[in-house]
């Protein structure tokens, strides 16, 4: 239970990996680099030099072989936020997809009118200020996604000029051709680099024939979500099974985590899709149901009942696999971790 308080308490705006044997004398040996900084390790005696070397350049979370030992490196969706700058017609549909993809997101608006639009909309914080003042107060990170729809270029402008130069994960400008045109060569002649104008999205949004502010809002956030989803591999402890893990409702259940390590074919779910298995045989979250999930949570319950981690495979490739229903054809290789 340590290392999942202590991965709820490290900065998820950083880039975070978790490495962890899942084979071998070490099985369950764990190492949390935050930055490439080491702040957890659960087995200090292990020369972990040779293992942090290894990590896979693409970033993806995979299991490799490293000597004798089998080892599943992770690599962390960060935290995204949203940051809208106006809180206009097309604003109003952002905030409410945004509650709906549980990402936080931040309103600013000069107009006061607007901005109690914004709190009763539902944005997790609103700043009444100018353009300029309120951007000075966001300090932007890679997980910190800006969206320009002012009421005017002008505005456009001071928006952009101030986040230009902040880290971000993307930055989308509303606006006709001849409008994003002005405002880019405006920024360009007071020496922002134009490599660094390139980068932004802007028209904003996805090319879809957009015309309501509705339909505005639906492109904005599909391309959002593209941008996002483009760092593939990633894996994530969501809050429903943190609150499992670490919360008072299951705090005297004894469970396991199930993680898919590894994927071959056509199997249901990706490399770093999470289940917990409690001993009462409830599950929390998936990895893909149907019987595969059924056979995981017998072995979970072994592995809760002998308090041993293992490594499980399944294939859903072959004609008992055919004739249970799993049609899939893909193969899984899957960690099991007791958590008593």
């Amino acid at each position: 239970m340590v290392f999942f308080k202590e991965f709820k308490q490290v900065d998820k705006s950083k880039n975070n990996i978790i490495l962890t044997i899942v084979s071998g004398v070490n099985i369950n040996s764990k190492l949390l680099l935050s930055d490439g900084e080491i702040v957890y390790t659960n087995n200090n005696k292990l020369n972990w030099e040779n293992l942090i070397k290894a990590i896979p350049q693409d970033n993806k979370s995979q299991m490799i072989t490293v000597g004798d030992e089998k080892v599943y490196i992770e690599f962390m969706r960060q935290k995204y936020n949203i940051v809208i700058c106006g809180a206009g017609h097309v604003s109003m549909p952002i905030i409410s997809m945004c509650k709906l993809l549980d990402l936080p997101v931040t309103v600013i608006d000069d107009r006061l009118a607007f901005a109690n639009n914004a709190i009763n909309g539902g944005a997790d914080k609103v700043i009444c200020e100018s353009f300029d003042k309120a951007l000075d107060q966001i300090k932007g990170d890679s997980g910190t996604f800006f969206v320009i729809v002012t009421r005017g270029h002008r505005y456009d402008q001071v928006c952009l000029q101030k986040i230009i130069n902040k880290e971000n994960a993307y930055i989308g400008m509303i606006g006709s051709k001849l409008r994003v045109k002005k405002v880019l060569g405006y920024l360009e002649e007071q020496g922002i680099d134009r490599e660094k104008l390139d980068k932004v999205y802007t028209p904003i949004g996805l090319k879809i024939g957009a015309e309501t502010p509705a339909e505005i809002a639906v492109s904005i956030m599909a391309q959002i979500i593209e941008v996002k989803n483009k760092k593939i591999g990633k894996s994530t402890y969501n809050d429903e099974l943190l609150d499992c893990i670490l919360g008072e409702k299951y705090k005297d259940i004894p469970k396991a985590i199930v993680t898919i390590v590894s994927r071959k074919g056509s199997a249901p779910r990706e490399v770093g899709t999470k289940m917990v298995v409690l001993k009462d045989g409830t599950m929390v979250g998936t990895i893909g149901g149907g019987c595969v999930e059924a056979d995981l949570r017998r072995h979970a319950l072994t592995s809760m009942d002998n308090n041993e981690s293992k490594l499980v495979h399944s294939d859903m490739t072959g004609v008992d696999a055919g004739e249970e229903g799993m049609v899939c054809g893909g193969a899984l290789d899957l960690f099991i971790e007791p958590l008593l």
